[in-house]
């Protein structure tokens, strides 16, 4: 029977079961590595570990030496070729994911500008709008101001009322003598 194509194909089953892995795990253990060949404590240990190689194969038991001086120490020249043909490519690797990094933080950084710079624009609008809606605003000494020039004009007016009064009433009494 033909299988149809809107179905799932089942799932085989292999021999060895596969391990879901994590595929940061080895870039992770690289830049550990490359952090560590990076620190003085590496440099100690390779210089001890060449030192005891070296003093091994020159002064150790002439049977138990496994590397002969004669020929150059080979064996070392070999080791410490294949320690540097691995590093290499690990640093270069721990490096590869550390522009990865400042690349992403130099998004984020670029981003983070443009929010505070269009923070930074609205506010200034903003505080223009105010110092506008404040110039429109009664100030104390405005208020102050208005209030004196009101109480002069009831001052004027009421002196313009008494005198007024006073000549009404001077005329009534020079009209009833």
């Amino acid at each position: 029977m033909a299988q149809r194509l809107d179905t799932p194909k089942e799932a085989k089953r292999s021999l060895f079961s596969r391990r879901s892995r994590n595929e940061d795990s080895f870039g992770k253990s690289a830049e550990g590595i490359a952090r560590f060949m990076g620190t003085p404590k590496f440099l100690v240990w390779m210089t001890m570990f060449c030192l005891v190689w070296l003093a091994w194969n020159s002064f150790g038991p002439e049977s138990l030496r496994f590397d002969k001086a004669a020929n150059g120490f080979t064996a070392l020249t070999l080791m410490l070729s294949l320690q540097a043909s691995y590093s290499a490519p690990l640093i270069l690797l721990a490096q590869n994911r550390q522009a990865d990094r400042d690349r992403v933080t130099a998004e984020q950084d670029r981003q983070r500008g443009e929010r505070n710079l269009a923070d930074t624009e609205y506010l200034a609008r903003e505080m223009a709008a105010l110092r506008i809606a404040l110039n429109e605003v009664a100030t104390r000494d405005f208020v102050r101001s208005e209030l004196r020039n009101l109480v002069e004009d009831m001052d004027r007016e009421r002196e313009h009322r008494k005198e007024h009064n006073r000549d009404d009433d001077a005329q009534d009494t020079d009209h009833n003598a």
